[in-house]
C-alpha cells in the first residue's frame, strides 16, 4: 500500500514539473499577429518573403508550391517568381542545405516550418520574428527578446536595421536587482520603415498560419454552412413533429 502512494505521488510531481517550470520563466509579452486567410494578397506576399528569406535554411516539406494556387497565384506565377530550390510546382518546400551542415554553422539543424506556428503560435512567430537586437556576445552577432541566446542570426536585419535594447532596473522577490530590456531602439536604419518591416513581417507570418493549414478557411466555411443547414432544418422537423403529433393525447 505504502508503494503504491508513493508510486502515484511521484508521478503526480513528475506530471507537475513541467508546469513549475513554465511558471519559473519569464513572461514573455507577445504582440497580436494580422492573420487574416481573405486577404490574398497578404498570402502572397508573405509567399514571396518565405521563399527568398526562409527557405535558405528552413525547409516546409508539408506544403507543395502548387497549393499556391489556393491563394490566387498561377501556375505560371508560381513558376516565374517562387520556384528557386524546385523544378516543378508539384514538389514539396525543400531547402537544398545539409542538414549536417546546418548543425555545423548553427549548433542546430534548421527546423521545418511547415507547422510552426501551429506549434508555437502565430503571435509567438510574430513577436520573434519583430524582437531580434545587437548583442556582441552571441556567435552570430544576434540575440532575441522572445528566444534568449538564440542560434538563428537575423535573417531579415537588411530590412528591418539594427535594433539595440534599452535596458531597465528591476527588484525581484528576493530584493536582488536585475537589468532587463525594456525596448528595442532602431540605431541603423534598414531598407523599410519600422512600420513597412511590421507590415512585412505581418504577411510573412499570416502566410505561414495559413501554410500550416491550407484547408481551414474552407472548413471554417463549410462549417458555418452546416450549422445554418441543421439550424433551418431544425425549424422544419420541430413543425412537422408539431403536425404529426397533435392528435396524440
Amino acid at each position: 500500500m505504502k508503494k503504491t502512494s508513493f508510486a502515484k505521488g511521484l508521478l503526480q510531481a513528475l506530471l507537475l514539473l513541467p508546469l513549475t517550470a513554465f511558471a519559473s520563466g519569464a513572461e514573455v509579452h507577445l504582440d497580436r499577429a494580422p492573420v487574416n486567410f481573405q486577404d490574398k494578397e497578404s498570402l502572397q506576399r508573405g509567399a514571396a518573403v518565405f521563399v527568398n528569406y526562409c527557405l535558405s535554411c528552413h525547409s516546409a516539406n508539408a506544403m507543395r508550391y502548387s497549393r499556391m494556387t489556393d491563394i490566387g497565384l498561377t501556375e505560371s506565377q508560381i513558376k516565374d517568381n517562387l520556384l528557386y530550390a524546385a523544378d516543378k510546382p508539384g514538389n514539396t518546400m525543400t531547402v537544398a542545405m545539409r542538414s549536417k551542415e546546418a548543425k555545423a554553422w548553427f549548433g542546430a539543424t534548421p527546423p521545418d516550418l511547415s507547422v510552426i506556428t501551429r506549434s508555437r503560435g502565430s503571435d509567438w512567430v510574430y513577436t520573434y520574428l519583430r524582437g531580434f537586437y545587437r548583442d556582441d556576445t552571441r556567435p552570430t552577432g544576434w540575440n532575441n527578446t522572445v528566444f534568449d541566446k538564440v542560434g538563428m542570426p537575423h535573417v531579415l536585419h537588411d530590412l528591418q536595421g539594427q535594433m539595440v535594447p534599452v535596458y531597465k532596473t528591476e527588484t525581484d522577490h528576493e530584493g536582488k536587482t536585475h537589468h532587463v530590456i525594456e525596448r528595442l531602439e532602431l540605431a541603423q536604419p534598414g531598407k523599410l520603415t519600422l512600420a513597412e518591416y511590421d507590415a512585412t513581417v505581418g504577411d510573412l507570418v499570416n502566410y505561414m498560419s495559413w501554410m500550416g493549414e491550407p484547408a481551414k478557411a474552407k472548413r471554417l466555411y463549410l462549417g458555418v454552412g452546416v450549422m445554418l443547414f441543421l439550424f433551418v432544418f431544425f425549424i422544419v422537423a420541430f413543425y412537422l413533429k408539431r403536425e404529426f403529433w397533435k392528435d396524440v393525447h
